[in-house]
């Protein structure tokens, strides 16, 4: 019997997925825990639609990561903060960049930002930015004295 998966099962499939499957296994398991539905055409026809959305979603998202990529690319942000002879008092994290980052309105998440050394004195700091798609860049920080 061929089936399509509704949800994820462990060891066997994912959702939307179509698997051929014993009778009983889909009557007296699959079926009554709303995890799979008979094959039909009007199924497959949807899920072939539903298929065809998920990359077009997937598709603008990643052309939206490419123009963020080129805007972001060899940019300047400057953060101030309180130091002494150069030092800061405490250190500047992801969350401070990310903040920044949302005042020029630029929204990426705060696990994109990768601050490869502690950032714990004043001058220009090399913060690569890695998107989900894997795409990457590099932006510039700048850390005063304020």
């Amino acid at each position: 019997m061929k089936i399509i998966l509704l949800k994820d099962v462990k060891n066997f499939g994912k959702k939307g997925e179509i698997k051929e499957v014993a009778e009983g296994y889909a009557r007296n398991f699959l079926f009554p825990q709303n995890l799979a539905k008979k094959v039909t055409d009007k199924i497959i026809y949807q899920e072939n639609l539903r298929v065809q959305e998920e990359q077009k979603k997937l598709a603008q998202r990643e052309e939206e990561n490419q123009n963020l990529i080129k805007k972001l690319k060899g940019k300047k942000f400057s953060i101030k903060r309180k130091a002494k002879k150069g030092k800061l008092f405490g250190s500047i994290t992801s969350k401070d960049i990310f903040c920044e980052l949302e005042k020029e309105h630029f929204t990426i998440s705060e696990k994109s930002i990768i601050i490869e050394q502690v950032i714990k004195k004043i001058g220009l700091w090399k913060i690569k930015i890695v998107l989900s798609s894997g795409m990457e860049t590099e932006i510039i920080l700048d850390v005063l004295e304020g």
